[in-house]
């Protein structure tokens, strides 16, 4: 083979596309010869032309030039493709293809992908959280204590890990209550706890310092607020909401 011609195939400039394009593009809904003629038109920008007619991009492909002025508007459309004007040095203004909407649409489809890749792990953690609580417990959760593990979560923003130190926390001092437990999760959240660590930390400090005493009492606690019910929604000494 000619040592000239193989010489100018390693000096072309590499065609690229980003690889997230190419992974995902069929679940976008985009057909094997729109994503062929995207790549095409991608090739004659990066060659300098950057509003190739159908005519010149169905020499490059096995269909003929109606389907790619049909394939084009449909990928138009679909909003996959947009038309541009580009002023050239001289300011004269001229047509030109984007890919710029193909791109964003798949930076959106990512996005959304691993948002709910996160929702499902996160209720795949929570789930566990609820399971853990039923194990302690040795019996299903009523109603009232599934909404109380839910506002620790949502309305307290208490990680799950943080709340099943509580739960252990409370399992090892033989209170199994839910009011016990979420006195352990407010003294922590006033004590800046964020972390199984600092939780374990902090009841070490108490333990030192206080030997005799239980650290999570309601008595032991000199706040303002103390006697105030730590959820307004529920009424623990009558068993249901206010």
């Amino acid at each position: 083979m000619n040592n000239d011609f193989m010489l100018q195939l390693y000096m072309d400039d590499p065609f690229t596309i980003p690889s997230s394009v190419i992974k995902c593009y069929g679940e976008l809904g985009i057909s094997e010869q729109q994503f062929m003629l995207l790549m095409h038109i991608r090739q004659f920008s990066q060659e300098g032309n950057f509003f190739p007619t159908p005519f010149e991009l169905q020499e490059r492909m096995t269909i003929d030039e109606l389907q790619c002025a049909n394939e084009l508007k449909e990928l138009l459309m679909k909003g996959f493709l947009a038309i541009e004007e580009k002023q050239d040095e001289d300011g004269r203004l001229s047509e030109s293809f984007s890919l710029k909407p193909l791109f964003e649409k798949v930076t959106m489809y990512l996005a959304g992908k691993s948002i709910d890749k996160g929702k499902q792990s996160k209720q795949v953690e929570e789930g566990r959280l609820f399971r853990r609580f039923e194990e302690e417990f040795s019996r299903p959760l009523s109603p009232m204590e599934m909404e109380m593990i839910s506002m620790w979560l949502d309305d307290d923003t208490h990680a799950p890990e943080i709340i099943e130190a509580a739960l252990r926390e409370a399992v090892v001092s033989s209170k199994m209550n839910f009011r016990y437990i979420d006195r352990i999760l407010f003294e922590w959240k006033k004590n800046g706890v964020r972390s199984v660590q600092q939780a374990r930390e902090h009841g070490e400090r108490i333990r030192r310092n206080q030997p005799n005493k239980n650290m999570f009492e309601p008595a032991a606690v000199n706040d303002s607020n103390s006697n105030k019910p730590r959820h307004p929604r529920y009424n623990w000494l009558q068993g249901g909401k206010r």
